[in-house]
């Protein structure tokens, strides 16, 4: 049974940092492109982050560049979201994605809210 479960999510002030995680099980975790989507109110889901399978290759969103960065632990089946220097717009759920040609697994989300 495939699954991710993130962690981490929480109440954070403006300027502070969170890391967020994610879980991964029932699938062949290193084989998978993972990522990092959010969804704040009203708004689309937007991709934050990604890093692929070989070679650890990472790119972010224009918004997040310099603040947040992505990582993968291939012994743990983990990926993971250091968060710094928070906004109040970082606001939203986030959800890890594991995607390959023929699947494309989602999280149920973790909430980030940045608020003093």
């Amino acid at each position: 049974q495939v699954q991710l479960v993130e962690s981490g999510g929480g109440l954070v002030q403006p300027g502070g940092s969170l890391r967020l995680s994610c879980a991964a099980s029932g699938f062949m975790f290193k084989r998978y492109v993972m990522s990092w989507y959010r969804q704040a109110p009203g708004k689309e889901r937007e991709l934050v982050a990604v890093i692929a399978t070989v070679g650890g290759s990472t790119n972010y969103a224009d918004s997040v560049k310099g603040r947040f960065t992505i990582s993968r632990d291939i012994a743990k089946n983990t990926v993971h979201l250091q968060m710094n220097s928070v906004k109040a717009e970082d606001t939203a759920v986030y959800y890890c994605n594991a995607k390959t040609l023929n699947a494309d697994y989602w999280g149920q989300g973790t909430q980030v809210t940045v608020s003093s």
